[in-house]
C-alpha cells in the first residue's frame, strides 16, 4: 500500500453534525427532560398500588426505558467517537464529561427500575408466562431481577456513579490519553518521532531489526509512564473490588460471568479446553521460529510475516480492501455484502492512524440513527483487512438486531464476538481457497497467528487479571508487581514457545480492556466468540446457503436469551469441553498444514 494514500476518517454528520448543532443540543436537552420524567415515574413506582394494572405499568416502563436508553447510548457513543479520534481535543473531552454527567439520572433510573420490577416479581413472572407481548422479554426481565439482587441501596448506587466520573472513569481516560499520545524519537538524525501505537504496528514489519528496535523503544515508552499507568489500574481494579463486595458479588469473575450470560460450567469448560490446546500452540510457535530461521521466537516476532522468498503476502490499497471484503461477504449473503459496501461508501470507517487517535479497533452503534461506525488503524496488510472484516461483522450484527425493541437489542460480550469472528472467517477462508501454495503459507500462518492471540494471549490475560484482582484486594500494586504478574501469565501460556527473556512485561499497560471500570475480564469472551464463530462457520459449510437465514435469526436473538440457551438453539452444548475442543481442532489441522508448508517451501 502506498503510505501516502488518503485513508478516510469517518463521517458522523448523520448522527450529529457537531457539538454546536441544533440536533445535538436538542438531544442533550431531551435527555435531561426525559431522565427527569422517567426518574419521577420510577420514584412513584417503587411499590405497586392495590389496584395497579401491572401489564400497563410494565408496558410503559419498557417504552420509557427504550426511549431513554437509545437516546443516552447515542449521545455517549457520539462523544466517545469524537474523543477517541482526538484525545487532545478539549471540547471532545468536555462533551464526554458533560454526557457522563447527563447520564447520572439515567443510571439512577436503572437502579429504581430494577427495584420497582422486583417489587412486582410475582406478577411479572405471571405476565411473562401467559402474555404473548411480554413473552419475548422473559430472559431479559429475569436477568434484570438477578442484577437487582446485586444492587446497593439507590442512594449508594447514585453516589457510586457520581464518584465514578472523577474516579475510575477518570483513571480509564488517563490510560487512553497516555497510550494514544505517548511517543519517542525513532530517528536520531532527523528527530522524527513515533507514537507507541505506530511502534506497535511495526511488529508486523518483515525486517526483524525494525521489529526489535520498535519493541525496545515501546518498552522504554511504557517504562516512562509506568507510574501513572499503575495508578490508573490500581484505581480501576480497586474500585471494582470495593463495589463488587458491597453489591454482594463473590468476586469480579462471578459478575463477569453473569454479564456474559454464561454459566460457571461454560467458563470452566472453555478455559479447560483452551488449556488443553496449549501444546498445539507452542508447537506452532516453534514451527514459526523455524520458518523465520530462529531458535526461538521473541515477543516481537509473534506478528512477523512468514512467507516464501519472492512470494510476499500482498498488501491492499483502501479500494482493494473494500472490493475484497464486499465480494467475500456477498458470497455468503448478498445483504451482508451490500451493507459492507454502504459502510465504505458512506465513510462509516475511520481508518487513518494519527496522533491523538486511540489504538486498535472497535465498532460502535447509534440507536437513534440506526447506524454503526468502525474505527481502525489501517496499514495495508492482510491483517488490517481482516480487522476491518471483523469490525464490520459487529456492525452487521447491529444491523440484524436493529429492528428489535431497544431492550431486546443488547447482547453479552460472549455473543458480541460471534458475528465478528464469523465475518473474519469468511474473509480468511476465501483468501485461503484462492491462494497458491506459496500464498497459502502466509495465510495459514496468519490465521494461526490470530488464533494464537485469541486463545493463548487471551488465556494469559485471563490469568493475569485473575491474579491482580486477588492481589489488589490486599494492597495497591507497583509497576514491578504488574510486570511480574504479566510475565508469569505469559510463562504459563506461551511457555517454551517464546524466549523467556523477550516477552512483554507491559501488556497490562497496552490493553485498554483492563481499564474499563464496569467490565472486568474483557478477555475470555473473545475466545468464546472465536470458537463459537468457527463452530457456526463449520455448520455453514455443511448446510450451504440455507444457513444464511438461520444465522441472521440467531444474531437477532442474541439480546433475548442467555448464551447457553442461544447456543443450544444452534445445536451446541457449550457447558462441556468437548464442544470447544472440536472447534480447536480447526487450528490443530492448520498447525499441521503449516508444518508441511514450511518443510516444502522454505
Amino acid at each position: 500500500m502506498n503510505g501516502s494514500e488518503n485513508l478516510p476518517s469517518w463521517d458522523l454528520n448523520s448522527v450529529f453534525p457537531d457539538f454546536e448543532s441544533e440536533k445535538y443540543i436538542a438531544a442533550k436537552s431531551r435527555a435531561a427532560t426525559l431522565s427527569a420524567e422517567v426518574l419521577e415515574f420510577y420514584q412513584k413506582s417503587q411499590k405497586p398500588s392495590d389496584d395497579e394494572d401491572t401489564a400497563a405499568w410494565l408496558k410503559k416502563a419498557l417504552a420509557l426505558n427504550d426511549e431513554l436508553g437509545s437516546l443516552m447510548e447515542t449521545l455517549s457513543a457520539y462523544t466517545y467517537a469524537r474523543f477517541s479520534t482526538a484525545t487532545r481535543d478539549a471540547k471532545a473531552m468536555a462533551e464526554l464529561n458533560a454526557v457522563e454527567a447527563l447520564m447520572l439520572p439515567a443510571k439512577r433510573v436503572d437502579v429504581l427500575y430494577k427495584n420497582a420490577l422486583a417489587a412486582r416479581k410475582a406478577a411479572v413472572e405471571t405476565l411473562v408466562a401467559g402474555n404473548a407481548f411480554f413473552k419475548p422479554y422473559d430472559f431479559v426481565l429475569m436477568d434484570e431481577l438477578l442484577f437487582q439482587s446485586r444492587q446497593m441501596a439507590p442512594e449508594l448506587e447514585d453516589l457510586a456513579e457520581d464518584l465514578g466520573r472523577s474516579g475510575a472513569d477518570a483513571w480509564s481516560r488517563l490510560q487512553e490519553a497516555l497510550s494514544s499520545n505517548a511517543s519517542t524519537v525513532w530517528d536520531e538524525e532527523t528527530g522524527a518521532r513515533k507514537t507507541v501505537i505506530e511502534l506497535r504496528n511495526l511488529a508486523f514489519d518483515p525486517d526483524r531489526s525494525v521489529r526489535e528496535k520498535a519493541y525496545n523503544l515501546e518498552l522504554s515508552v511504557w517504562k516512562s509512564v509506568e507510574l501513572p499507568m499503575a495508578a490508573a489500574l490500581n484505581g480501576v481494579k480497586g474500585t471494582a473490588n470495593s463495589l463488587n463486595a458491597r453489591r454482594g458479588w463473590k468476586d469480579a469473575l462471578e459478575k463477569s460471568t453473569a454479564q456474559a450470560r454464561i454459566s460457571a460450567a461454560t467458563l470452566d469448560a472453555l478455559v479447560t479446553a483452551m488449556e488443553s490446546s496449549l501444546p498445539i500452540w507452542r508447537d506452532y510457535l516453534k514451527t514459526k521460529a523455524k520458518a523465520l530461521g530462529l531458535k526461538r521466537l521473541a515477543f516481537f516476532d509473534l506478528f512477523a510475516p512468514v512467507e516464501k522468498k519472492g512470494s510476499p503476502l500482498p498488501t491492499f490499497s483502501w479500494d482493494e480492501a473494500r472490493s475484497f471484503i464486499v465480494e467475500k461477504f456477498s458470497s455468503f449473503d448478498p445483504g451482508m455484502g451490500a451493507y459492507a459496501d454502504k459502510a465504505f461508501a458512506s465513510r462509516w470507517i475511520d481508518a487513518k492512524p494519527r496522533e491523538g487517535k486511540v489504538g486498535g479497533a472497535y465498532c460502535t452503534d447509534f440507536p437513534l440513527s440506526k447506524e454503526a461506525r468502525v474505527l481502525c488503524n489501517y496499514d495495508g496488510s492482510f491483517s488490517s483487512v481482516s480487522t476491518i472484516a471483523h469490525e464490520l461483522g459487529h456492525a452487521w450484527h447491529h444491523e440484524c438486531i436493529m429492528g428489535k425493541p431497544y431492550g431486546l437489542s443488547h447482547y453479552p460480550m460472549t455473543l458480541a464476538e460471534t458475528a465478528s469472528i464469523f465475518a473474519e472467517t469468511i474473509v480468511s477462508e476465501a483468501a485461503l481457497a484462492q491462494a497458491e501454495a506459496a500464498e497459502r503459507l502466509p495465510l495459514v500462518e496468519m490465521h494461526l497467528q490470530d488464533g494464537c492471540q485469541v486463545i493463548v494471549d487471551i488465556l494469559s490475560r485471563f490469568y493475569f487479571e485473575r491474579k491482580i484482582f486477588s492481589q489488589r484486594a490486599d494492597n495497591e500494586l507497583s509497576p514491578e508487581q504488574y510486570c511480574a504478574a504479566m510475565l508469569d501469565a505469559q510463562e504459563k501460556t506461551y511457555g517454551d514457545g517464546l524466549d523467556p527473556e523477550k516477552r512483554h512485561p507491559y501488556m497490562w499497560a497496552v490493553k485498554g480492556h483492563y481499564y474499563i471500570p464496569s467490565l472486568s475480564y474483557y478477555n475470555f469472551p473473545y475466545a468464546f466468540g472465536q470458537l463459537f464463530g468457527l463452530g457456526l462457520y463449520e455448520r455453514y459449510i455443511q448446510e450451504g446457503p440455507g444457513f444464511v437465514k438461520a444465522y441472521k435469526r440467531l444474531l437477532s436473538d442474541t439480546g433475548s436469551m442467555s448464551a447457553v440457551d442461544l447456543t443450544k438453539k444452534a445445536g451446541f452444548d457449550i457447558e462441556t469441553p468437548e464442544f470447544w475442543r472440536s472447534s480447536l481442532q480447526v487450528f490443530a489441522r492448520q498447525a499441521e498444514a503449516l508444518k508441511e508448508l514450511v518443510d516444502d517451501l522454505l
